[in-house]
């Protein structure tokens, strides 16, 4: 598809609602240095913190995929804007830990409508073959808000604390939610926001199809949630094991989020042409050395690289497995099936943050970071084996 014609009709739209959506699932994790002085935590109860909305993010997606089969998407993708940065205003209006933590979980449920919702309406946006690259375009809005909310919200957080970053990135995304749905029930045609289920579709699945399927998802979601919780302590590995101060700290973790602008295209549009399978298991793969390269390199330029990297197994391996599931599943539970994925990654993701955290506080940054590395990559070629057969997908 030419540049022109992907980025025609309601793309960019999707890829700014993409954008507001994580500008405020981006603030907890570089404010962590800031939240962590407020209430004087350890490793432990900071990863408590990230998890909080995490696990409740991952629960969210179940019943969001469910009711996105049998509802017009777009009021489930404005709860996952609007919704979403009401509860970040009340974030910043809490005055204690745990105050904190309950309106982090109603954060949380509230983005899950979002992702579900999406890719099947883009899919009826673009031709099929060519699903991969506008999902890639897609995931720009979020890497581009991965890669600027942070920054903001760390000269926020300077300004008038971390509370005040909350507060001031969600009043104009609860605005922002109202005018995407308005644009969208405006300007899309009446056929790719209403589902259309077909009840016999189910049962023409096969079984090795699901196996596929089932393997597939158990590979990316693992492969998810191992860099969702690693990523997680980045600022504070960059603040304790190589000394940075918090602002740099904030940045270098911005920095890995500059990998969607290109990784995100590129996995997209090579899981289009070489196949999905065969680039997720490269993208996993990679996922384990750049746990390793994070703490085995000295402090210096080269640090780039690993955070380029992690960036790029993240975007490059969410446009492939997008792309796959909504190719693969049933058409009447496609979003039913992209909420179980968000929901076992983002889940997982937060299992493992405050267990990465204890492991921190028990053995170091170096044997946790590599412990990481070392499970994804035995994961992934245990995956290959059950994936081997059609590795195109």
């Amino acid at each position: 598809m030419k540049p022109r014609a992907m980025l025609g009709g309601l793309l960019p739209l999707f890829v700014l609602g993409h954008f507001s959506h994580h500008v405020m699932t981006a603030l907890t994790v570089p404010l962590i240095p800031f939240i962590r002085g407020t209430f004087n935590l350890d490793y432990t109860a900071s990863g408590l913190v990230v998890s909080a909305f995490t696990l409740a993010y991952g629960i969210g997606h179940l019943p969001a995929g469910w009711l996105a089969d049998r509802i017009e998407p777009r009021k489930l993708m404005t709860v996952g804007i609007s919704g979403v940065a009401l509860a970040s205003v009340l974030v910043g209006l809490s005055d204690t830990y745990w105050w904190m933590i309950v309106f982090l979980v109603l954060m949380g449920v509230l983005a899950g409508g979002y992702h579900p919702s999406a890719p099947p309406l883009i899919l009826a946006a673009v031709r099929p073959e060519n699903l991969g690259r506008a999902l890639g375009l897609h995931n720009t809005g979020g890497g581009a808000s991965y890669f600027v909310t942070p920054l903001l919200a760390v000269a926020i957080a300077n300004a008038w604390g971390w509370r005040g970053a909350y507060i001031w990135l969600g009043i104009p995304m609860i605005l922002f939610g109202v005018a995407f749905y308005t644009l969208l029930g405006r300007h899309a045609p009446q056929e790719s926001v209403i589902p259309r289920r077909d009840k016999h579709d189910a049962g023409q699945v096969r079984s090795e199809q699901i196996r596929r399927l089932t393997v597939f998802l158990i590979l990316t979601s693992f492969t998810s949630a191992v860099v969702t919780a690693t990523v997680s302590f980045v600022p504070l590995l960059m603040v304790d094991h190589y000394r940075m101060s918090k602002e740099t700290a904030g940045a270098a973790y911005a920095i890995l989020y500059t990998a969607s602008f290109w990784a995100g295209p590129l996995g997209g549009a090579l899981s289009d042409r070489m196949g999905r399978v065969r680039v997720l298991l490269a993208v996993c793969g990679l996922s384990g050395i750049a746990n390793v390269l994070m703490i085995a390199l000295p402090y210096g330029w080269w640090l780039l690289a690993p955070l380029l990297l992690m960036g790029a197994v993240i975007y490059a391996r969410m446009s492939t497995s997008e792309s796959f599931i909504v190719h693969q599943a049933p058409i009447g539970s496609r979003s039913t099936i992209l909420g179980i994925y968000y929901f076992t990654a983002t889940e997982g993701g937060g299992v493992l943050t405050p267990l990465v955290g204890y492991l921190v506080d028990r053995y170091g940054f170096t044997a946790t970071f590599t412990m990481a590395g070392a499970l994804v990559m035995a994961i992934t070629l245990v995956c290959s084996f059950w994936l081997r057969k059609d590795p195109k997908g």
